[in-house]
């Protein structure tokens, strides 16, 4: 099954895999979260090649995830920044770095990336809790269920 075809799947999973699914593609965007915004910076940050790295950004802007936006005529080149949809991105890419943290880190040989929350200035660590009851999300205790949009329009 190619990548593409992910993203005629009934599942928003496999939908956001089509276009995020591959390391360069969350890596690129994980470096635009630190502030990378040019070609060249992506690149030299990541080892990436020029075609993978176009190819990637291309599908980004296609997929309105990152806009380009001029910074210079002659030659002309081009930022990258995230929209709103590519900041949307932000809690699963800070989840993955927590998840890394933990499980990928035990012998503690690799500096942690954490994050410090501005307003309070203190390190968070973040969590994701019910909306309903507050209480902090464990897939034990989880059902998933498929709901069909008209009928979620009519519960509300």
């Amino acid at each position: 099954m190619k990548w593409q075809s992910l993203g005629d799947m009934d599942c928003p999973i496999a939908r956001s895999l089509s276009i995020l699914g591959d390391r360069w593609t969350l890596l690129i965007i994980r470096n635009a979260f630190l502030g990378t915004r040019r070609f060249d910076d992506f690149q030299r940050q990541l080892g990436i090649t020029r075609h993978l790295l176009t190819e990637r950004l291309n599908r980004l802007v296609e997929h309105q995830i990152f806009k380009k936006v001029l910074y210079q005529n002659a030659p002309k080149r081009y930022e990258y920044k995230l929209t709103e949809k590519g900041l949307a991105l932000y809690p699963i890419i800070v989840t993955m770095g927590q998840w890394g943290n933990q499980w990928f880190n035990i012998d503690q040989k690799f500096q942690q990336l954490r994050y410090v929350h501005k307003q309070c200035g203190n390190l968070i660590n973040p969590t994701l809790h019910c909306d309903c009851c507050g209480e902090a999300l464990d897939a034990r205790h989880m059902t998933p269920v498929f709901i069909d949009p008209e009928q979620e329009h009519q519960a509300s």
